[in-house]
């Protein structure tokens, strides 16, 4: 790990270099769904502090074994209203944030003890019909609903692209430059946004010439995830079309690729 953590810092660099900014400027959120704590608890000691999760009931032990270290959790997809509470305890940030409802619930349920939680807005930046989000032309009045809510703190906005639009060296897909747009739209309007989430394992060079400021990289990582007992595939994949059960070990939802 420490070799390929290595290599992608400097692909970020360089990539940061090339679009003349500063490689500082661009995080690199370590996705561990799918790995184990003995693997976090590897990447903590490299110097990552922020591990994304998809699943609450697979994260959930992961945080309470690793409790005290100083690990951020990120939950990272569509924020199920029956899991609200969960991740209003547990983690740190979420990214994915797209319902009125689900913001209502996390703000209700925020610990008085803890600080807000930092959100990011999920927008469905290219239309696709298999991905959740809003609509770019939903985000100012969802802003708007929001902005009441003192048990949340926005912190930018996050896209996933169309998988079947493939990563061009320096414009990458469209949805990057949608997404930028926005984000430097509601910058000028006065929000005090500093997290531009887009980027994966395949396509994260695009992203930041495109103004990404976090890229979110699993694979390029750890590795393969470990295959789940019986299945003889990597789990969590983020190619099937349920949902999270109750456990956390379901098959995620069609947008719950993270990496």
């Amino acid at each position: 790990m420490r070799e390929r953590l290595a290599a992608l810092r400097a692909r970020i660099d360089a990539a940061a270099t090339a679009a003349g900014r500063r490689p500082e400027t661009v995080e690199l959120l370590a996705v561990s769904k799918g790995h184990p704590a003995s693997a976090i608890r590897e990447a903590f000691a490299l110097g990552l502090d922020r591990f994304g999760e998809s699943y609450a009931g697979e994260a959930l032990p992961k945080t309470a074994e690793l409790r005290g270290a100083g690990a951020q959790w990120v939950y990272l997809g569509p924020v199920q209203s029956n899991k609200t509470r969960l991740l209003a305890e547990n983690f740190s940030w979420v990214l994915g944030l797209c319902s009125l409802k689900a913001a209502r619930r996390l703000d209700a349920q925020r610990p008085d003890d803890l600080p807000p939680l930092q959100v990011c807005v999920q927008v469905n930046a290219d239309g696709d019909p298999a991905k959740a989000g809003l609509a770019p032309d939903e985000l100012d009045p969802f802003l708007e609903s929001v902005r009441d809510l003192k048990r949340l703190t926005v912190r930018g906005l996050m896209t996933i692209p169309r998988k079947a639009v493939p990563a061009a060296p320096v414009t990458g897909p469209p949805a990057f430059e949608v997404l930028a747009e926005l984000f430097a739209k509601q910058i000028a309007a006065g929000h005090r946004w500093d997290t531009l989430s887009m980027g994966m394992s395949g396509d994260f060079e695009a992203a930041i010439a495109a103004g990404s400021t976090q890229v979110r990289l699993g694979t390029a990582l750890f590795g393969p995830r470990p295959a789940k007992p019986g299945t003889g595939t990597e789990s969590a994949t983020g190619t099937g079309t349920g949902t999270e059960t109750d456990t956390g070990t379901g098959t995620p939802g069609v947008d719950a690729h993270h990496d």
